[in-house]
């Protein structure tokens, strides 16, 4: 499988879960993949194991994407190592879930500025390295931007940003020949799922009950369609906001 061969990657937030799925299914279709994580530096490393181990090309950096000055420096080490940035992966982000009487601005700002300012960050710095025959960026936003359930407005309102972000660099970026999407997943299994208590919930009933496919996402269905929008085969699509939910949300 190649249709990222030769590409340097770059995947915010790859530790576990979401991202970790995107950067080894891009190693798989022959990307060479920089794993980024903000605290979980072991687990970032068996990722990279795990690529490496399967015959794929992948180094962990740190950087916490809400810290101007940590993304300087995560695409100041890439350009050393690889000399450039092919693809983009914004996938890095926090979610909680809070009645209105229960917001703060500290749980505002943590979420916004992961979830938006990271996402521009990332864009920013890797844009810079792109070569002038163009690139891709692919966002990872959420259903719940369609569904807008109780005590989500703000993880919500944080990811409709992104798509409104998405849609306002594709216009901007593509006479650059750099595409920007995103992907929307409906509820996914991951370990941030199983740690904070969703997986076999009443809630995870609910949402299955609302998914037409009947059940929730495997990490691994959020990363195929990501390997789609980030290759030539997406060659003509930009802009798009791409609902990956089992039918949920439509």
């Amino acid at each position: 499988m190649t249709k990222l061969a030769n590409k340097i990657a770059v995947v915010t937030g790859a530790s576990k879960g979401i991202g970790a799925a995107i950067a080894r299914q891009f190693a798989a279709e022959g990307a060479t993949v920089v794993v980024n994580y903000a605290t979980s530096r072991g687990d970032a490393d068996k990722v990279v194991a795990d690529i490496v181990d399967a015959g794929g090309k992948a180094v962990a950096i740190g950087a916490n994407v809400s810290v101007e000055a940590e993304v300087r420096k995560l695409f100041a080490a890439v350009k050393e190592l690889f000399g450039r940035v092919d693809l983009l992966v914004n996938n890095a982000g926090v979610y909680s879930f809070e009645a209105l009487d229960a917001i703060t601005p500290d749980n505002f700002r943590k979420m916004f500025d992961t979830n938006v300012l990271g996402t521009l960050l990332a864009s920013r710095e890797a844009v810079a390295l792109m070569p002038a025959s163009g690139g891709a960026i692919v966002n990872i936003g959420t259903v719940a931007t369609a569904l807008a359930p109780p005590a989500a407005a703000v993880y919500a309102g944080s990811k409709g940003a992104v798509g409104v972000v998405t849609k306002s660099l594709a216009k901007e970026l593509g006479p650059r020949g750099i595409r920007v999407n995103a992907i929307s997943p409906g509820l996914t299994l991951t370990e941030g799922v199983h740690t904070a208590g969703i997986a076999n919930s009443d809630f995870e009933r609910q949402m299955i009950a609302m998914t037409p496919l009947g059940r929730a996402a495997q990490p691994v269905d959020i990363a195929l369609p990501a390997v789609f929008l980030a290759s030539d085969d997406a060659r003509f699509i930009t802009g798009e906001l791409l609902f990956v939910g089992g039918g949920a949300g439509m």
